[in-house]
């Protein structure tokens, strides 16, 4: 075993070009492997890729479970033992990948930590430093993330033609290209139409190809179809004009949106459709979110709560 994972790690390193962290993680799980297979396992000094089967894979990630490393570390290593075993097949020493049959470790699903109202407050409501058009541009963008709870992947694909601003409402193409509209509020509105009144004079100094943002709503200040990198980059400035104390993901707005609806009452089957979500199953995670948050509220407040019991 020793050898060959000398070797796979040196395939990786010449002829993949892998990079010296993921070589460093990639050797430390294989020897990890290598000595729970001598030591706890098979309890002989040499081990040969013969010897390791699917029981033994799932014997090492119960060794894991044991020593409390983390379903992404398990994970980690399984695949690790799975280019391994893939590699040791294609070199003809075996027949079959035994790490091909074990099933991945299950990571618990968490959501973003979602803004409580007074924080995106703070957060909307905060004099950013810059003035001019951009600024305007940052407003809108923020507002919307947050009065639509889209996803940053939709609010950077839209246009101005999906929205109707009558009406206060966008139409937008999620995943799946699954069609949806989405209602938004007065205030994003307003800042909408501020950043329509630059909008022109933006897109009049573009440097970009003109053809790449078409009727874009958010550009950036070259006049092209703002990316999703840049949305992070403008919230992560914005948190820290408003020294709001903790970063902010962009998906955190559309959390918050959703939190703060159903805080609100409104039902599963709405913030389904608002948020594009195919299963109602994925919407009912803000269900025990929000249960979470009431027993934390219950048990730190009621004094018969934190009674100690005889």
């Amino acid at each position: 075993m020793n050898t060959l994972a000398y070797r796979f790690l040196r395939h990786l390193q010449l002829e993949r070009g892998y990079s010296p962290r993921t070589l460093e993680a990639y050797e430390s799980d294989l020897l990890t492997f290598t000595q729970f297979l001598q030591q706890d396992y098979l309890g002989q000094e040499k081990v040969s890729p013969q010897e390791v089967d699917a029981a033994a894979i799932r014997a090492f990630l119960s060794h894991l479970t044991r020593r409390k490393l983390s379903p992404a570390s398990q994970s980690r290593a399984l695949s690790a033992l799975r280019s391994l075993f893939r590699f040791a097949c294609r070199e003809g020493l075996l027949d079959a990948n035994p790490a091909a049959a074990v099933r991945t470790p299950k990571r618990p699903k968490k959501l973003p930590k979602d803004l409580r109202p007074g924080e995106i407050g703070a957060l909307l409501d905060g004099a950013p430093e810059r003035e001019g058009s951009l600024a305007l541009r940052d407003q809108a963008l923020l507002e919307i993330l947050y009065a639509t709870g889209l996803r940053v992947s939709e609010l950077v694909g839209l246009d101005w033609c999906d929205l109707n601003l009558d009406e206060r409402s966008l139409r937008v193409l999620g995943k799946g290209r699954k069609e949806r509209i989405v209602p938004f509020g007065k205030t994003a509105l307003e800042a909408l139409t501020a950043w329509l009144d630059v909008w022109d004079e933006v897109r009049s100094k573009a440097t970009a190809n003109p053809s790449n943002s078409g009727e874009a709503i958010f550009l950036h200040h070259r006049g092209g179809r703002l990316s999703a990198r840049s949305v992070r980059r403008i919230l992560d400035r914005r948190t820290r004009e408003v020294a709001l104390g903790r970063g902010v993901h962009p998906h955190s707005l559309r959390h918050s949106f959703a939190t703060h609806l159903l805080e609100a009452g409104a039902d599963l089957r709405t913030i389904q459709e608002l948020l594009g979500h195919s299963s109602l199953s994925t919407t009912q995670r803000y269900t025990h979110l929000e249960l979470d948050r009431l027993l934390s509220v219950y048990r730190g407040a009621h004094p018969r709560a934190k009674r100690e019991p005889d």
